[in-house]
């Protein structure tokens, strides 16, 4: 990408989290395996910024202490930090938080994703988007719109 159209042509880059451990010991099958915050961080973390070559996580975009899961109400909350205060692709990002999950999470959950509060100037806009169902649907629709959020994910693991 041409660095003279970038808003933010030189960003801010964070260390990877480690991955979390798994067991190798055989599991029952019979205990739940309850979704939580990490599970969902590992779900968002490998997103890929629209703008740049590298994830969410690798900007701080997301990170695991702003994932939050209330399954008594089967609700699933993101909150996101744009690198800049004006990024023009926050609801991008935003879209792409709220595709990636509703494409991994059970049907049952309700996927909220908002801007920090205070990261960005126009964050009471973005939510608004992020939350109004129709708009999300209507973009998800758009052909060009639905590829963009797709190259997000593409290696998103």
């Amino acid at each position: 990408m041409d660095s003279k159209l970038l808003e933010n042509s030189n960003p801010k880059l964070y260390l990877k989290s480690e991955d979390r451990q798994t067991t190798t010991d055989e599991e029952d099958d019979r205990l739940v395996d309850e979704i939580d915050a990490r599970e969902v961080f590992d779900l968002i973390r490998g997103i890929r910024d629209p703008e740049h070559p590298f994830t969410l996580e690798q900007l701080n975009v997301v990170s695991e202490d702003k994932c939050e899961v209330d399954l008594q109400r089967n609700i699933c909350s993101v909150w996101f930090t744009p690198t800049i205060d004006h990024c023009s692709m926050a609801t991008l990002i935003g879209l792409s938080i709220q595709v990636k999950l509703i494409r991994s999470l059970p049907e049952h959950f309700k996927i909220d994703v908002y801007i920090t509060p205070g990261s960005h100037a126009t964050e009471e806009a973005v939510n608004k988007q992020l939350a109004d169902k129709e708009r999300v649907a209507a973009a998800l629709e758009n052909q060009h719109l639905l590829e963009v959020v797709n190259q997000c994910l593409v290696d998103s693991f």
